[in-house]
């Protein structure tokens, strides 16, 4: 059985998650993921049984709804899912920047889940005045219901009870986070406020994200980083200080669809990186063996 996915988001790490759930450590209070998108690794989580109860949040808080809406009462948005989709057929692009204004205007999470579901590769785009403003992909119709419906209900199950929502700044998500916790990260892309307007919902300060990591290393909670990658030999990201001693291990992502494209064999590695407090941690529990802390363990031939 596949990993259930509701909400489509570009930079989702549910392809990843089992690799990334390989630097759990065995026993912990929480999961907390403070910029949870599409919150692929607290999924994982409750799916293989890593943790028992979670925190998401995410400075956008529309999704944050729509989170709430498919995890307490997920019939509701099922259903708002089918008519909204059904109500497109024949006037496919038109119907779509319609959805988008009635969401602009009203900030109902069904309207954003059908946006997420049709918009070009799943990016979350926003103007400078906070209107979400990605296009249609005219290719295609969005998620089927069937297939959104069964998704729904299947997160439903997995996280109802055990999670709290919220759409608050990260750093009093982490502020609140205990040594008992595992927390797990995967901020916004560096330089989508850079992007000619195209934002996501709330960019973060880079120095401000560093100090929220010493903090976390003086506190001692243990966390993991997803934070930047390289294709070939082309890097992405601000490189993080070496004071801060995190583990980092490279995961392989597959080819590269941008040099596919240019007819280059080349794949992309992800880079997750492990407070010194987890490290510590995982080797006691013996859950990491030599071979998992190495860099090539993805690598291909």
């Amino acid at each position: 059985m596949k990993l259930p996915h509701p909400i489509p988001y570009q930079g989702s790490k549910r392809n990843l998650a089992d690799k990334i759930l390989r630097y759990f450590p065995h026993n912990f209070d929480r999961l907390i993921e403070p910029f949870a998108g599409s919150a692929a690794i607290s999924i994982a989580s409750a799916f293989y049984f890593k943790a028992n109860h979670f925190v998401i949040n995410d400075i956008n808080e529309p999704l944050m709804k729509l989170w709430d809406s498919i995890i307490n009462t997920p019939q509701h948005v099922v259903m708002r899912y089918h008519d909204i989709w059904h109500g497109q057929y024949g006037n496919e692009e038109n119907y779509y920047y319609e959805i988008r204004d009635k969401f602009n205007e009203t900030r109902q999470p069904e309207y954003l889940l059908f946006l997420l579901a049709k918009c070009v590769k799943a990016a979350v785009r926003y103007n400078a005045q906070g209107n979400f403003n990605q296009s249609p992909d005219k290719r295609r119709l969005g998620r089927n219901p069937q297939t959104m419906r069964d998704d729904i209900l299947v997160v439903s199950q997995l996280l109802k009870g055990k999670t709290k929502i919220y759409s608050i700044d990260y750093s009093l998500i982490l502020n609140n986070a205990t040594a008992n916790d595992l927390v797990y990260m995967d901020p916004p892309y560096q330089g989508t406020g850079q992007n000619g307007g195209f934002n996501y919902a709330g960019n973060i300060d880079f120095d401000d994200f560093i100090i929220s990591l010493y903090e976390l290393n003086r506190r001692n909670i243990p966390y993991i980083l997803s934070f930047d990658g390289r294709t070939g030999n082309k890097t992405f990201g601000n490189p993080l200080p070496d004071k801060l001693n995190l583990t980092k291990i490279e995961i392989n992502a597959g080819r590269s669809s941008q040099a596919t494209l240019l007819n280059r064999k080349e794949f992309t590695y992800e880079a997750v990186y492990l407070s010194p407090t987890l490290v510590k941690r995982i080797d006691v529990d013996k859950t990491v063996t030599k071979q998992y802390t190495q860099y090539d363990l993805f690598a291909t031939a």
